[in-house]
């Protein structure tokens, strides 16, 4: 059993929190540069999240500050103890990974901090990092084993093959991936999303990126459906490159955010952009499920040009009289008109969702853009839905929504 941490290092620790907010970006700046140069662990990351705007050093900034902040009342950081558990899954984190973390982290403390960073403080955040870093090992560890005992289910990277590539709008691309062994493959969470490896000309090794399941659970394999980004080397390649026949290797179905097996409340499915793709596999999930359940799928995109899986969705809706539509084009085509390629022009509102959907009684789903997210997640707080009923998906820099 792992041992609590000590009185001095967590008082240590708390006494840092000043330092971590002052120079808290810089440490984090200075751990990648050191962690990077190995080249087999930055290969874990998606470099796309390493950009100009500094979005993954803040993150990582503010989640080890919330750390610090909370290393006394750990029960706080549970939801993000399982988020980033389930991310490392999807990612095959090992236990092997993490000495590689450690050394870079305390490095960067030192190169930072300079002479403050005495002898003390590091053995003291030495602690504390392999603490929480044995409470993910664990919990990823049964994660792992479970998706190992699964029906259907393995470990490690798993050979698909695409039998199916359709084209949803002039920039979404959905493939259908089944076992190249034949076998079975674990009914997924809807919402879920697999992790796969894209093996794109020129990269040192396989790129690995995270997708949304975008069908029903079915026990025989999983539909993405991928936005092409500009100058995104994955998304590109898998549009430009993947056929049917192609395969790519993946990891087991992953992911803290899905509709629970049974739901309690009438569900809002509210989303931006391709991230409908989550709340298709929802919706798909209902009709099939819980016929009876009310159900609100609200979806924002520019124009019928990168509006995806529209009348799939309105093809499910009307063999359930429960589910309703509604869909809003914030910069229509000239051909778009309002009642047939969509319900509204312009953006989704608050006040559109409290005067058309059971806010103050549902559980709302969202998934987009980090604009998008913040505004929502924002909005929905300040409209008093509690916090339990809304759940979010965020691929990226897990960053605070309410203050990035």
């Amino acid at each position: 059993m792992q041992q609590p941490l000590s009185d001095t290092t967590i008082a240590i620790v708390k006494a840092t929190v000043p330092a971590l907010t002052a120079h808290g970006q810089a440490i984090t700046r200075a751990m990648y540069v050191r962690l990077f140069q190995d080249a087999h662990i930055a290969a874990l990351f998606n470099q796309s999240h390493q950009g100009n705007d500094g979005a993954q050093t803040k993150a990582l900034a503010a989640a080890i500050l919330g750390y610090a902040s909370n290393i006394d009342n750990l029960g706080a950081l549970a939801p993000a103890v399982e988020r980033i558990a389930q991310k490392h899954v999807g990612l095959q984190i090992l236990p092997e990974h993490y000495p590689y973390v450690a050394t870079a982290l305390l490095g960067a403390i030192r190169d930072v901090l300079g002479e403050a960073a005495t002898d003390e403080i590091l053995n003291a955040w030495g602690e504390a990092y392999w603490f929480l870093a044995h409470v993910l090992m664990a919990r990823e560890q049964g994660i792992y084993d479970g998706l190992a005992k699964a029906e259907g289910g393995w470990t490690g990277w798993r050979d698909f093959t695409v039998t199916a590539k359709a084209a949803e709008s002039d920039i979404i691309t959905s493939f259908t991936l089944t076992p190249s062994d034949k076998g079975a493959v674990i009914r997924h969470k809807p919402g879920q999303y697999l992790t796969i490896l894209v093996p794109v000309p020129g990269a040192a090794e396989p790129l690995r990126r995270n997708y949304s399941i975008s069908t029903a659970p079915n026990g025989r394999g999983y539909r993405i459906s991928v936005k092409r980004e500009p100058g995104g080397a994955a998304s590109n390649w898998l549009h430009d490159h993947l056929e049917e026949g192609s395969t790519l290797r993946v990891s087991p179905p992953a992911g803290d955010f899905f509709l629970p097996e049974r739901p309690e409340r009438p569900v809002v499915l509210l989303s931006g952009g391709v991230g409908l793709t989550p709340m298709v596999s929802m919706v798909e999930t209902i009709v099939a499920a819980h016929p009876t359940l009310e159900t609100h799928y609200v979806h924002g995109t520019t124009s019928s040009a990168t509006h995806a899986m529209d009348r799939h969705v309105r093809a499910l809706a009307e063999s359930r009289p429960g589910i309703k539509v509604a869909t809003f084009y914030c910069d229509p085509l000239a051909d778009d008109q309002p009642g047939v390629t969509h319900d509204v022009t312009g953006l989704i509102t608050m006040d559109w969702l409290r005067d058309n959907t059971p806010l103050n009684d549902a559980d709302v789903y969202l998934c987009g853009p980090k604009p998008f997210l913040r505004a929502f997640v924002g909005g929905l707080s300040l409209a008093g839905v509690p916090s339990d009923r809304v759940h979010y998906e965020f691929f990226g820099p897990a960053e605070d929504l309410m203050t990035a």
